[in-house]
């Protein structure tokens, strides 16, 4: 059986190609394995040049060189290698145990119980009377208590009165009309005017007084006598009455004086006047006009 067909330019071109390859292959495997020269020695250095310097480049910086330090082997010791450790076995872990975060509780620090204040050395038990109106006179109080001496005196709002000593549980004031010409709440105190010795406060209630619920709406008369007739309207019910001096309304207060200004009433229980000045109301068409009381004359009526 015939190989190769070298008539054929292919085949030849083959034959020529697998020969070329095959040596490239003996070429490779040779340079591996055996290599093509040997190697240049490496000088070793001259005996006679051991321990000389070489001589440095011109324009080169040279490190120093090292310090020799002598050695002496007589100095030296031994490395003493410790005995292997024996073999300890490693703890236990509890796989379940957790951190518990310290809770620090305070402690409560002792409140000081406060020194309660000493009571009085004088006590006031009540004061007569205990209400009074305002815009009122002035009128005569009188303080019950114990533990009173000639020398203590009465205190309103911390003004000295004029005090009467009547025995050792019992005391007087004259309360003037400017203490009480507003209402409010007022302390009385008896003590020394050194107040060294001295009682607890007690309230005297002043109270506003009652007012006549009306208003001024306009006055009828004639030439001669204006002053006559004044017209009032009831703030309640809105009703017009038609009042003259001396008449009383609501059971107290009662017609002292009429102008084109004002009307004035004066208060028959607490003597207190009011004045109440001319303004327009509402009148009630058809309303009638009457007298609420009849006439009153009194002591303090004006000719």
């Amino acid at each position: 059986m015939e190989l190769a067909d070298l008539s054929k330019p292919g085949e030849k071109k083959k034959l020529i190609g697998a020969a070329v390859l095959g040596l490239v292959a003996i070429i490779f495997l040779w340079w591996t394995f055996i290599g093509f020269g040997s190697s240049k020695p490496t000088p070793s250095p001259s005996p006679s040049r051991v321990g000389q310097r070489t001589a440095p480049a011109p324009g080169s910086r040279q490190a120093p060189a090292p310090e020799q330090v002598a050695t002496n082997y007589n100095d030296l010791q031994g490395v003493i290698i410790p005995a292997a450790l024996t073999g300890v076995p490693e703890a236990r872990r509890n796989i379940f145990a957790f951190y518990e975060k310290t809770v620090v509780v305070p402690v409560a620090s002792a409140t000081p119980t406060p020194t309660p204040t000493p009571p009085p050395p004088v006590l006031v038990a009540s004061v007569s009377p205990s209400n009074v109106y305002a815009k009122t006179a002035e009128f005569t109080l009188e303080v019950s208590g114990d533990k009173f001496t000639p020398e203590m005196r009465i205190f309103v709002d911390g003004r000295e009165l004029p005090s009467k000593y009547k025995g050792p549980q019992q005391m007087s004031a004259q309360i003037p009309a400017s203490l009480i010409a507003s209402a409010g709440l007022r302390q009385i105190v008896v003590r020394t005017p050194d107040n060294r010795a001295y009682s607890n406060q007690v309230g005297l209630s002043v109270a506003p007084p009652p007012t006549p619920n009306y208003t001024y709406v306009g006055i009828l008369g004639t030439k001669h006598y204006v002053g006559d007739t004044a017209l009032l309207q009831d703030k309640n019910n809105k009703e017009i009455l038609s009042v003259q001096r001396g008449d009383v309304l609501s059971g107290r207060f009662r017609v002292a004086s009429i102008s084109e200004k004002e009307i004035v009433f004066l208060d028959t229980n607490l003597k207190i006047r009011h004045s109440l000045n001319m303004t327009e109301g509402e009148r009630l068409p058809g309303s009638p006009q009457s007298r609420p009381t009849p006439r009153v004359d009194a002591e303090d009526d004006e000719p």
